[in-house]
């Protein structure tokens, strides 16, 4: 035994496990597939003025923290070992949702456009699903939906917000209960 190297690793586990703890359930319990994401670095042009930076390769990361980290996501499982071995490895690791399939679609907005929508859809009593705050970002999961399906829903409308994003096949998203760049999700 190595003095100091289990009360490191017990150390470590605890700052992971809310993340390794989310993870699971996203894959196992909902069957969502998740893979880690890239997190965040205090070194880089971000870290220098202030702010984390992306622990990725790219100097200019425009998403710092908030992307997938190697696999890429053709990598997303829900395979409990799998899931297991990533947060093990990298504990502090955000968690990804590799959107569409069987997995839920987003939408999102900037944050306080987010929050002025869905007072807007309560009012109008609609029934939501999840959302995902960050800092920047509110996202809202949806029902998994094609980008098409989305073009014909909001061609009817009289003006849709340029800021608008759609998360669905081949598209990722941070999970709670991760930091990126920007933030706590």
């Amino acid at each position: 035994e190595i003095l100091g190297r289990r009360r490191r690793l017990r150390l470590r586990r605890k700052e992971g496990t809310a993340r390794l703890d989310a993870a699971l359930t996203c894959a196992t319990v909902w069957q969502w597939p998740v893979l880690p994401g890239v997190g965040t670095a205090q070194a880089g042009p971000r870290g220098e003025s202030g702010g984390p930076g992306c622990a990725c390769p790219e100097p200019d990361c425009a998403v710092p923290g908030a992307h997938p980290f190697d696999p890429g996501l053709l990598a997303a499982t829900t395979d409990e070992r799998m899931v297991r071995w990533w947060w093990t490895h990298r504990p502090t690791a955000p968690v990804m949702l590799a959107t569409g399939g069987r997995a839920p679609c987003a939408v999102s907005l900037p944050a306080v456009a987010g929050a002025r929508a869905l007072s807007a859809l309560d009012v109008l009593g609609m029934r939501l699903g999840p959302v995902v705050a960050t800092p920047t970002r509110w996202s809202l999961l949806v029902a998994p939906y094609t980008l098409e399906r989305l073009g014909e829903l909001l061609y009817a409308k009289d003006w849709v917000p340029s800021s608008l994003r759609f998360h669905g096949e081949g598209g990722y998203l941070v999970l709670p209960p991760s930091r990126t760049g920007a933030g706590q999700v």
